[in-house]
């Protein structure tokens, strides 16, 4: 399945907030929405989800407009939404049935989860018994249980420990896997950079840069290399920079990058080099500025 945002549109009042918005993500693939806050990402989940329309363009799928009857969105929200004072288990039940499961079925995979998140013994609380980050892991239930199509994950890891984010790295790789489409919105690079396979980066409602993220890091200047080395201080003597205290020395290359590798290895005792790159975190701040 193909999802795509073709020319999407939106003002609210004087305020164009939208502007020919387009991308596309992919079944089996993660695509992160990046941007600074008030740059329309919410606004652009929300169109998806039909909480309101588009002023202009069109939401399609596999290359027509979308029919939301028949696709199955999974939505964990930024700012949590599930019910404080009630049990746990119920509630859950009673969102899976919302998405049109069936109660036994609904019961079935709310027990799944909750075990899949190591959660069980907590499905007879109230939630607001409940720390930040297993309140956290309850809300993804809801985005989960009733097997969704498209998966928007908005801030996900936020308030979780290391261990609870290693579980949740799982469940979303598994659900890439199985060929979901995975949608990110967060502004913890690190984890974009590790599950996304595509970006866009939206600036004041229009599309700064988007494509999957191995091309759009490669279509940068691949004329240095990071070299890591006990030889550090030597190697950054002949080129004429200065080496990190971590043994690390960035080597600007005027030739063949194989000659200068070659060079190096034959001369020093190398224990790593790799082309530098831009990290996603410095492709955003170019472009969300």
């Amino acid at each position: 399945m193909k999802l795509e945002f073709s020319h999407i549109q939106k003002s609210f009042g004087a305020k164009h907030v939208l502007d020919d918005i387009c991308f596309s993500a992919e079944s089996g693939d993660a695509f992160g929405l990046l941007g600074r806050n008030g740059a329309g990402k919410t606004t652009s989940i929300r169109i998806l989800m039909d909480v309101f329309p588009a002023d202009g363009g069109e939401i399609l799928v596999d290359g027509r407009p979308i029919d939301r009857s028949r696709i199955r969105f999974g939505y964990l929200p930024e700012e949590r939404g599930l019910y404080p004072k009630k049990k746990i288990f119920p509630q859950l039940v009673y969102f899976c049935e919302l998405f049109g499961v069936e109660h036994s079925d609904a019961t079935t995979s709310v027990d799944k989860w909750l075990r899949r998140l190591s959660m069980y013994e907590y499905r007879d609380k109230r939630l607001d018994t409940l720390s930040k980050g297993n309140q956290q892991k309850i809300q993804l239930i809801t985005a989960l249980a009733h097997d969704p199509d498209v998966i928007i994950l908005d801030e996900p890891f936020s308030g979780l420990d290391p261990v609870n984010a290693r579980l949740l790295k799982d469940v979303v790789k598994e659900q890439i896997e199985r060929g979901k489409i995975v949608l990110f919105s967060s502004h913890q690079m690190s984890y974009i950079e590790e599950f996304c396979d595509s970006i866009a980066i939206l600036a004041s409602g229009k599309i700064g840069i988007t494509g999957r993220l191995h091309d759009i890091k490669r279509s940068y200047p691949r004329d240095t290399l990071i070299v890591s080395s006990p030889d550090a201080a030597a190697i950054a003597s002949e080129y004429g920079v200065e080496a990190g205290e971590d043994g690390i020395v960035e080597v600007r290359m005027n030739g063949d990058k194989r000659a200068v590798i070659k060079s190096l290895a034959e001369r020093y005792d190398i224990d790593e080099v790799r082309v530098k790159e831009p990290t996603l975190s410095d492709i955003f701040v170019e472009y969300a500025k």
